[in-house]
């Protein structure tokens, strides 16, 4: 068995090892985000006194194969007595923090729609985390960086699966792909996500992703993804990537439009079911393009969209009015300099989807109504609701999450809002149960998959499993159950989930329905354009028929 330091100074090939080294980390370490590298150590039949008290003091670590791939390590000091290094101005930036963020989102649990909103601005902080990761730091992102890096990461994670097809496809070995050190395999998959989808030129690709793989890893990991690279640049020069085989039984073909448009395999099979292969490829499609964001004007404070309209201009920021809601708009680009303006910050506007708007208008706040938002945080629904009340009415903001529930009042209190808005830290299957108050309006936005919401929330596809749907029915249904005790006689009860299953949607009100028939449906073309209008008089956002997120609303009214 090879010692530590003679499997991590192997040639390009001894990424792999077939052995377990010393203890496992503790659970604590393993859903922890710090993923870590490892030392560069010389080899030699002898170990010098240096070299033992640098074992010494190492943290011991284990090695994992498929599907964990993780390797923890602290920051340590180098062999020969220098210090880590702390400033590497060769490396890619761009490329070194995505690599991090990647690994931190597949086996550390971050979400990589938080993660671009954190990293807005804050090239500290993302260099931060690639020191604590790497050992090193690179040069200061700038705000094009940042803006790379919010597409690399978020064009690698959509494409995850049809990059792996290639990777695979050129390593020629299942096993050693299963097994590949998971910051070997996020530099290969930004490569491959680089030359295939995004057209840089591949001689500048293979560049930085082999310098990154030296430095951070080893001189022989840098080998491999030189030699991987340029194979695939070839191929991609030549228009003679790996096919992808879209034929067979339903089965087979949905396995392999999972693998060329990059979705699970189960999504893949329920979409077809639903909504025919065609509908479902231009869904995947859909999913797989960079979204537009829509901006709300905080008419809370008075503002209007032609404010919002002009400060887009003074900022240069391309926009373009909503078709659908009067104080929206749509940015396609300039989300950074919306921010770094200071335009979210002191509540000039909110981002928030035309899709969610709309379902506010279903709900169709009044002036003096008593309304409830049963799942509120974070809380956009809920701010643009009391918006629409002008300060006469009251909002109570139900939620299990106090944590959320408090970025809910700090964020009413910028918007201006605050004095219609009451929090309530509860379960909503609780606090029904031993609340007698009844209210005009209850806004029941349920916990659902988000199957409509895939482009934006570009992790969500891997995250979500079949298994799912069945515990998510179950909830909407409880949660709806209870909703309802909330609705006085005359009320109206709002059902709405950012999903276009239909299980979770038109299936849960029916079932609804038939266990309350003191409810009847309120068809909602009287608040929303006629082509959101279902047959059945429920409100569905298309992504590829309205270019919004999918969701889904329906309107119920409680017998007198």
């Amino acid at each position: 068995m090879k010692t530590i330091m003679e499997t991590y100074n192997s040639p390009a090939s001894s990424f792999l090892s077939d052995h377990t080294h010393t203890i496992m980390p503790s659970l604590p370490q393993l859903l922890s985000a710090r993923m870590l590298n490892f030392p560069k150590l010389s080899t030699t039949s002898s170990e010098s006194n240096s070299t033992k008290q640098l074992k010494k003091n190492q943290p011991k670590f284990c090695y994992f194969s498929s599907p964990c791939r993780l390797i923890l390590r602290k920051n340590i000091y180098m062999h020969s007595g220098r210090k880590k290094q702390k400033l590497n101005l060769e490396v890619s930036s761009h490329r070194a923090v995505s690599a991090v963020r990647l690994m931190r989102i597949e086996l550390g649990g971050a979400f990589a729609d938080l993660l671009n909103e954190q990293g807005r601005g804050s090239g500290d902080n993302e260099m931060g985390y690639v020191e604590r990761t790497l050992g090193f730091r690179t040069r200061r992102l700038d705000d094009r960086d940042l803006r790379l890096v919010t597409e690399v990461v978020g064009g690698t994670i959509r494409w995850r699966r049809y990059l792996d097809h290639l990777i695979l496809s050129l390593c020629h070995d299942e096993r050693m792909f299963r097994r590949m050190e998971p910051l070997l395999l996020q530099i290969l998959r930004i490569g491959f996500y680089e030359i295939t989808k995004l057209d840089v030129p591949p001689y500048a690709v293979v560049d930085e992703c082999v310098r990154l793989s030296k430095v951070a890893l080893r001189p022989g990991a840098g080998n491999l993804v030189n030699g991987i690279l340029r194979k695939l640049a070839v191929l991609k020069e030549s228009d003679s990537l790996p096919a992808v085989k879209v034929d067979g039984d339903d089965r087979q073909q949905a396995r392999g439009l999972a693998i060329l448009y990059s979705h699970p395999v189960w999504m893949v099979r329920r979409w077809t079911k639903y909504f025919g292969q065609e509908e479902a490829i231009k869904l995947m499609t859909w999913n797989n393009s960079y979204p537009s964001f829509s901006l709300r004007a905080n008419t809370g404070k008075g503002l209007t969209g032609a404010d919002l309209v002009s400060r887009l201009k003074m900022l240069k920021v391309p926009h373009e009015p909503s078709l659908y809601l009067d104080d929206f708009v749509r940015i396609k680009t300039g989300m950074q300099s919306v921010i770094q303006a200071g335009l979210l910050k002191e509540g000039f506007c909110a981002v928030q989807d035309e899709s969610a708007g709309l379902i506010v208008s279903i709900v169709d706040p009044q002036p003096g109504e008593n309304i409830i938002d049963c799942c509120a945080a974070p809380g956009g629904k809920t701010l643009f609701m009391a918006s629409r009340l002008n300060g006469q009415g009251t909002l109570f903001a139900v939620d299990i999450n106090e944590g959320r529930l408090r970025i809910l009042r700090e964020t009413a209190k910028l918007h201006q809002v605050i004095d219609v808005i009451s929090t309530i830290h509860a379960d909503l299957r609780t606090f029904s149960t031993y609340n007698v108050v009844e209210w005009d309006k209850v806004l029941l936005d349920a916990p659902c998959s988000g199957l409509g919401v895939l482009s934006k929330r570009t992790d969500l596809r891997w995250n979500r499993k079949l298994e799912d749907m069945e515990q998510l029915k179950h909830l909407q249904d409880e949660l709806l159950d209870s909703a309802s005790r909330l609705v006085k006689p005359g009320g109206v009860l709002i059902y709405s989930t950012c999903s276009i299953d239909p299980e979770e949607n038109e299936e849960r009100i029916e079932a609804f329905l038939l266990r309350h028939p003191e409810f009847d449906i309120d068809p909602v073309n009287k608040y929303v354009p006629d082509n959101f209008v279902t047959k059945r008089g429920f409100y569905m956002s298309n992504p590829v028929k309205h270019d919004l997120d999918g969701a889904f609303a329906a309107r119920l009214v409680r017998s007198e």
